[in-house]
């Protein structure tokens, strides 16, 4: 069995004083009622013979309906506990959540009803100060925001 391997991005915009990340909660009815540690970077599956970069960006604009745009700077590699490999870069820019489309999937719910659902992959997005982003991360992603802070040396504008 190969390891699972995802890319992902993490946008960030600098606002009163501050810097901010656009963070995305996953959809379904498994996450419904969560909040802390229960956040994500818009990230996905890498596709064989696709670029991790190409992956992450595909699977940003998949997932939250936004663009996303040059430079990305790499923000390095997690391994989650499940085993799966994480690659993000980071991309400053801005996005309104209200504007969120996120693509569907499908799942049989309740459990062994035979019904199948269609629930989007991420039910909304919010921007969060970095210390609030550590805690609704889910816990393996949560470096990310470190690399994020050491890439922009520590930068929280006045």
């Amino acid at each position: 069995m190969s390891t699972i391997r995802s890319a992902g991005l993490l946008l960030f915009r600098r606002r009163d004083g501050a810097v901010e990340v656009l963070l995305a909660h996953p959809g379904g009815p498994f996450w419904s009622r969560r909040d802390e540690a229960a956040w994500t970077l818009p990230k996905g599956e890498i596709d064989p013979g696709e670029e991790p970069l190409a992956a992450a960006r595909r699977e940003f604009l998949e997932e939250t309906g936004f663009e996303s745009t040059p430079p990305f700077h790499p923000l390095g590699e997690l391994r989650q506990k499940s085993g799966k490999r994480i690659t993000a870069w980071a991309f400053e820019g801005d996005a309104d959540p209200a504007m969120l489309v996120s693509i569907p999937f499908e799942m049989e719910w309740p459990p062994r009803s035979g019904r199948m659902q269609s629930f989007p992959e991420v039910d909304r997005v919010q921007w969060f100060g970095l210390e609030a982003a550590r805690r609704k991360l889910i816990a393996g992603q949560a470096p990310f925001i470190d690399a994020l802070e050491r890439l922009l040396g520590g930068d929280r504008p006045a």
